[in-house]
């Protein structure tokens, strides 16, 4: 039976119901994660209101509360984005700009609310820079206290200057599916371990 949860914030570009690479190889590690006993659910962020800012909530119409929520219910949470001239994408901006609140929030121990939750990468494009995009998001969801386990993420680049996309594969190529597995037997392994071992009192 599953007992671990993972929320996948999908950061594309591209409104419902346009096809999504992005979202497709998160499905691909959502299946992934389901191996090892873990329920999955997207969030297609730019089909919400978030609004720009760094606090939980940013008042009326603001989208992210509810998401937030999601994020907080979650064991493992995947931010995933296409790469733009190199670099993630603005929708993956916002919401390391708005999970920045996070730090400004904490239990009764003094614990960051995201201690114990697992983070996850992936990245789409047809351009190099899925390296720099993974340190920039790990380094970012680390330090609202997130833990990243090893090889935490799953990519795919094309060659550069080409148009062709992840979703225009005929199959996935075999690089990407084994980091699909190994990051998900990883990030499972690593909830039930911060489930059972909890971070100390701050």
């Amino acid at each position: 039976m599953p007992d671990l949860t993972a929320l996948v914030l999908s950061c594309t570009l591209s409104p419902s119901p346009a096809p999504s690479s992005t979202e497709l190889l998160s499905g691909q590690l959502l299946e992934a994660l389901a191996e090892h006993g873990v329920t999955g659910s997207t969030v297609r962020v730019v089909d919400h209101d978030v609004k720009p800012g760094v606090e939980a909530d940013m008042g009326d119409g603001d989208a992210w509360p509810a998401i937030r929520r999601q994020v907080l219910a979650a064991d493992i949470v995947v931010l995933a984005t296409p790469t733009w001239m190199g670099q993630h994408s603005s929708v993956a901006q916002r919401v390391l700009e708005r999970l920045d609140a996070e730090l400004g929030e904490s239990d009764d121990e003094g614990r960051l609310l995201t201690y114990g939750k697992v983070g996850l990468v992936v990245v789409v494009g047809n351009e190099d820079g899925a390296h720099h995009i993974c340190a920039v998001a790990y380094q970012g969801m680390n330090d609202v206290g997130f833990t990243i386990p090893a090889n935490g993420c799953t990519f795919w680049n094309g060659e550069a200057m080409t148009g062709t996309d992840y979703r225009d594969l005929d199959e996935t190529p075999e690089q990407t599916a084994s980091a699909t597995r190994t990051a998900a037997a990883n990030a499972a392994h690593l909830a039930r371990a911060l489930r059972q071992s909890p971070y100390p009192a701050s």
